[in-house]
C-alpha cells in the first residue's frame, strides 16, 4: 500500500491580525509550508475553511489562495466540515495522494475570527449546529458546552478537574512564538473568571483570534527525492450525530473514538504506544470528554489525570504540548 508524507509545515501566529486578511494569512502559512518542502508547486491545493461567508463574506477560497500563493492554474477546492474543516481538508489532500492521483498536494487551514463581532462570532460558531433544533431554541455553541459540563458534573461530581485543563494549555504555550496567550494562568484564576455558560468560565474557552497552518503532503516516490524532513502521516475520519443530546451518550464523543480507532489501526500501533495527545479544545470539557472517548483516560477519570500530573509535559501522557 502506497503512503502519504508530510514534507513541510508553515504557521502564522494566532492573534488578532487587523492588518491582514484571511486570504494573506493562508497564502503566508502555505508559501511557508512550499519552502520548508522545498517544492515550488504542487499537483492540487485543499483549502479548509469554515466561517469566511460569514465573517468576511468571503466563498471560493481554493482558487483565491492559489491565486495569492502564485499557484494559479492549480486544482483548487475549498473543504468545510464546521470545526472539523482544517482536518477535512487535510483527509481529502491525502487521500488525493493515496489515489496516486497527485504527488504533491498542498493543504491550507486559516480562519479570521476578529473581523465578527462577539455575538457574530457565536452565530457564524452555531453554523454547524442543527439550525432547526439547537439554533431555533437559541442554544448556541457555549450554552451546549455548559449542558455538557453540567451533566459531567452531576455524573462524576462538581470536583472533576475540568478546570485544571486551560492551567494546563497556558503553562504548555509559554514560550511558544505563535501561540495566541503565551503565558500561565493558576487555577485560582480560571476559577475567578465570569461564568460565560455556567459552569463554564471565561478562561475555559480558547480566545478568539486568526490564523493560518499549512502543511504540504507528498507520495513515497517523491518524498525519496525530497531533502526536507519528513514524517509519515495517517489520518481516518468518522461521523456522528450532529446533535450532542441524540447521541447514545452525550458524553461520549462516538466519531472520534471510531476514528482514533481507525488511525491507530492504520498505523498498525496500539494505544498504550502513544506518547503525547493533541486535542482540539475549544472548551476545557472538550478535552476531557475527548481524552475519554478515544480511551485515553477511562470515563470521568480525565481531569484526575490533569490533577495528578499525567498530562503535563513530563508527565506520562504530555496532552497539548504546543498549548492547545
Amino acid at each position: 500500500m502506497s503512503k502519504v508524507f508530510i514534507a513541510g509545515v508553515g504557521f502564522t501566529k494566532v492573534a488578532e491580525h487587523w492588518d491582514k486578511g484571511l486570504d494573506q494569512l493562508m497564502a503566508e502559512a502555505a508559501v511557508k509550508a512550499l519552502e520548508n518542502a522545498g517544492l515550488s508547486t504542487v499537483n492540487t491545493i485543499y483549502v479548509g475553511n469554515m466561517v469566511g461567508e460569514l465573517l468576511q463574506n468571503q466563498s471560493h477560497l481554493g482558487s483565491i489562495i492559489a491565486e495569492k500563493t502564485g499557484l494559479s492554474g492549480t486544482p483548487a477546492i475549498r473543504i468545510e466540515s464546521a470545526e472539523a474543516s482544517g482536518a477535512a481538508a487535510l483527509y481529502a489532500g491525502s487521500m488525493d495522494v493515496l489515489s496516486g492521483k497527485s504527488d504533491a498536494v498542498l493543504v491550507v487551514g486559516g480562519e479570521k475570527l476578529s473581523d465578527g463581532l462577539p455575538e457574530e462570532v457565536s452565530s457564524a460558531a452555531m453554523s454547524g449546529m442543527r439550525q432547526d433544533y439547537e439554533g431555533f431554541i437559541g442554544a448556541e455553541f457555549y450554552a451546549l458546552n455548559a449542558l455538557l459540563y453540567k451533566i459531567y458534573q452531576r455524573r462524576y461530581g462538581e470536583d472533576s478537574g475540568i478546570a485544571l485543563f486551560p492551567v494546563i494549555s497556558h503553562e504548555h504555550a509559554a514560550g511558544v512564538a505563535h501561540a495566541q496567550y503565551p503565558f500561565k494562568v493558576t487555577l485560582e484564576k480560571v476559577l475567578a473568571s465570569p461564568f460565560i455558560a455556567e459552569p463554564l468560565r471565561r478562561l475555559e474557552v480558547s480566545g478568539i483570534g486568526d490564523g493560518a497552518a499549512a502543511v504540504v503532503l507528498v507520495g513515497e516516490k517523491l518524498s525519496e527525492k525530497l531533502e526536507s524532513p519528513k514524517a509519515e502521516f495517517y489520518i481516518e475520519a468518522a461521523t456522528d450525530y450532529v446533535n450532542p443530546f441524540e447521541r447514545e451518550d452525550p458524553l461520549r464523543f462516538e466519531a472520534l473514538r471510531i476514528a482514533v480507532l481507525k488511525v491507530l489501526r492504520s498505523a498498525g500501533v496500539e494505544l498504550r504506544d502513544v506518547d503525547f495527545v493533541e486535542l482540539h479544545d475549544a472548551t476545557s470539557i472538550m478535552a476531557a470528554i475527548s481524552l475519554e472517548s478515544t480511551g485515553f483516560a477511562r470515563p470521568g477519570e480525565a481531569g484526575k489525570m490533569a490533577q495528578r500530573g499525567e498530562l503535563n509535559l513530563n508527565g506520562g501522557l504530555p496532552c497539548k504540548s504546543l498549548g492547545g
